[in-house]
């Protein structure tokens, strides 16, 4: 019998591992701010509008379920933020004659996750139980209406696969020699963002399947402005100075072309205005805000920017280039960056990047 939950299985790019020198564990400050601005907002959101009375199923258990953990520890953050959350809510007024559920937290990831390295970084003292659930959030990953909170940060600019049309040398959206969409054709671009769309939709479907009625899901993503110019700087635009590396490189003989021609990040910033066409198409979800937030730490070192870059994207180079240039093209993105300072403040006029908090709530079927 064909299994409807899993037909396809999405592309994988785990964080870097471990916990040493470039690993995702060591190089995430950037990330983490996202959670940070985020924590009043999620207060605020739980206290307003996680309707305890009206859930479609009983609270002996309250479950949370974080999708993208990585190896940690931005996600013990995150999610200890909504238990207190919870927890603040119990102890009001209206609801301090309840007894405070237990909580099960679930950590997500792709089965290629360094699951090891989160497990034993777990808090020691938590007020949570915790489990792993392997497997890719564009598909289902929990039974129907279990979940009663999930929240996912810096996981859905990640797409379930590179488009199709961009690999091929027959399609007019072949990307040959860039590595991403920023500055590419618009073939290549609209390749992207129908890819991002799908990915989305099938990503709200399954969430909407595994929520309580009246459950919330909180999603911390970057994105552009609807409209770009060419002299505002986004996270993309890191994105092309990396891919003027690989150039370089290329031009030296260090990498080959046929292996620049072929590498394209599976990476998509959405505008405001997508994402909100996206929620909209979807009806088991209704927006509850969606809000700008603001980092504190607004300038980085060129070493930070690029070992957080590292860490992210050194999955998909050393699978692609292998790992003998590793070095070599971060080490030409730090100088790069290091001699361009626009690049190292992230609070800067033509910064463009917005970094949204976007809460919404499972209505019931139609």
């Amino acid at each position: 019998m064909e299994d409807k939950m899993n037909i396809e299985f999405p592309e994988s790019y785990p964080m870097a591992g471990g916990d040493g020198a470039h690993s995702y564990a060591q190089n995430s400050k950037y990330q983490r701010g996202y959670v940070e601005a985020a924590k009043e907002m999620i207060m605020e959101a739980i206290v307003k509008k996680f309707d305890i009375k009206t859930l479609s199923t009983p609270l002996n258990s309250i479950f949370v379920a974080d999708l993208g953990c990585s190896t940690g520890p931005n996600t013990f953050l995150a999610v200890q933020n909504i238990v207190d959350a919870i927890e603040l809510k119990y102890q009001s007024e209206d609801y301090c004659t309840r007894e405070i559920p237990e909580f099960q937290v679930f950590f997500n990831d792709h089965a290629s996750n360094d699951f090891n390295t989160l497990f034993k970084s777990f808090p020691p003292k938590r007020n949570y139980l915790a489990a792993g659930v392997p497997g890719s959030f564009y598909g289902r990953l929990f039974p129907k209406a279990t979940i009663h909170i999930f929240h996912s940060s810096n996981s859905l600019n990640w797409l379930s696969k590179v488009p199709n049309e961009i690999t091929n040398k027959t399609s007019p959206a072949w990307n040959k020699g860039r590595i991403h969409y920023t500055n590419a054709k618009k073939e290549v671009v609209e390749a992207y963002a129908t890819q991002y769309a799908m990915g989305m939709e099938s990503f709200l479907s399954a969430r909407g399947e595994e929520l309580v009625v009246g459950g919330m899901m909180v999603l911390l993503i970057a994105a552009v402005p609807d409209v770009i110019l060419s002299s505002d700087f986004t996270i993309c635009t890191h994105l092309e100075l990396l891919e003027s590396c690989l150039t370089d490189m290329e031009k030296m003989g260090l990498v080959s072309e046929a292996k620049l021609d072929s590498i394209n990040l599976p990476l998509y910033f959405p505008s405001l205005k997508e994402l909100m066409a996206v929620f909209e198409r979807n009806r088991r979800f209704s927006i509850e805000s969606i809000q700008e937030l603001s980092l504190q730490d607004k300038q980085v070192s060129p070493q930070t920017l690029t070992l957080t870059l590292r860490a992210g994207l050194e999955g998909v180079f050393e699978k692609h280039f292998g790992n003998d240039i590793m070095d070599e093209v971060f080490d030409r993105y730090s100088k790069k960056v290091a001699s361009t300072p626009i690049y190292l403040n992230l609070g800067h006029e033509n910064q463009k990047t917005l970094l949204l908090s976007v809460l919404l709530k499972c209505k019931p079927n139609d």
